[in-house]
């Protein structure tokens, strides 16, 4: 049974659904509509695209973080350019995924104009799925990068047993023709941190090679106890370092929190986490005609689908070929949710006195 099929065995939720949900609770806790509705719409396309974890999962800690003061309900997101191809946005300590909306339009204007564009962004939070981000330049005929120091530290570096990096992920887009585009969306860890809560959330035990006792180096398999492991780089010491790469890019370099100074926003609503993102426009016209790149692109992704496979291996997957099946699948039948996190949801609509999911 394929993933799809066994989500369909699920309980499904209507996107539009999901969507008003999550635009009505914000709007009870201070958002303004229309930042309600952007942020109910990068969430909804999270559940949409796979990233279960970024998506409606989050609503009720964001807001907590919102009624306890930690998330400025109206910022004053400032862009400031400062280059032909590049820029600093100030989220105000917005919401992440109005910061990084703000941070793609600039970047995609000065992709078109000078081919390139790097925008970094500052005093934000947690922007939700790396892969939504990374691919708002795609309509564009524009390859898009996006990283960002994650909302808490995870990880430790290689060897080391304090939690001083976060799961800092990696996601690029590049478009292809009939093909889904590539998108590549991963973080520096084996396993996202969203995951483990999920798995938490459930009960459920992980798998061993995703954390480590910090007092051994033990395995952790009960996900109960989640908060006193570290969550495993990929790859070794190459996961550790380019966490620590991508964390100087997205953190430092635009003045933003990493390493010590990271606020563990799963246990602290009330300050402002200063989360610092980058994304990254490049106009691929400026290389070769669009046309003939997506060609190109079309023609490497079946030769390597087609390639020999590994006896045990029923097929070569590829990034994004399961995301854009996977958002068809549910913008048809419903994002599938466990009944847990259904529970959660019905709680908080309860609280906040707007209609449950069931209900819409």
């Amino acid at each position: 049974m394929t993933a799809i099929d066994q989500a369909r065995a699920a309980e499904r939720v209507p996107a539009p659904a999901i969507s008003g949900l999550i635009e009505d609770a914000l709007a009870v806790v201070g958002l303004p509509a229309a930042d309600a509705g952007k942020v109910a719409e990068l969430m909804t396309e999270a559940d949409l695209t796979g990233a279960d974890a970024h998506g409606v999962f989050r609503l009720p800690q964001y807001v907590r973080r919102l009624r306890a003061g930690g998330v400025n309900r109206t910022p004053d997101i400032r862009v400031t350019k400062t280059a032909a191809a590049t820029a600093l946005v100030d989220g105000d300590n917005g919401m992440g995924h109005l910061v990084m909306a703000r941070a793609a339009d600039p970047a995609i204007a000065r992709a078109r104009a000078a081919g390139v564009a790097w925008v970094g962004a500052r005093r934000s939070n947690h922007a939700g799925s790396a892969g939504v981000y990374a691919a708002l330049p795609l309509a564009h005929g524009m390859i898009g990068i996006y990283s960002v120091v994650a909302s808490a530290n995870h990880m430790a570096p290689c060897g080391g047993a304090e939690t001083l990096l976060g799961t800092n992920p990696l996601a690029v887009a590049i478009p292809a023709g009939s093909e889904a585009p590539v998108v590549l969306d991963m973080a520096t860890t084996v396993v996202s941190y969203g995951t483990v809560k999920a798995y938490r959330m459930q009960g459920k035990e992980m798998p061993a090679d995703w954390m480590v006792s910090r007092e051994d180096g033990r395995p952790v398999t009960d996900s109960a106890r989640s908060a006193d492991g570290l969550l495993l780089p990929i790859g070794g010491y190459k996961g550790s370092g380019l966490a620590l790469v991508l964390g100087l890019l997205a953190g430092t370099l635009n003045g933003a929190a990493f390493g010590r100074d990271v606020i563990d926003f799963n246990y602290d609503d009330e300050s402002a986490c200063d989360n610092g993102h980058f994304i990254v426009a490049l106009d691929v016209a400026r290389f070769v005609p669009l046309a003939a790149f997506t060609t190109e692109v079309d023609r490497h992704v079946r030769d390597l689908r087609n390639s020999q496979r590994l006896p045990g291996f029923d097929a070569i997957r590829l990034p994004g070929e399961q995301r854009r099946q996977r958002r068809a699948d549910r913008l048809r039948h419903g994002v599938p949710m466990p009944q847990e996190l259904l529970a959660q949801l019905d709680k908080l609509a309860d609280e906040l006195g707007v209609k449950p999911l069931r209900d819409r």
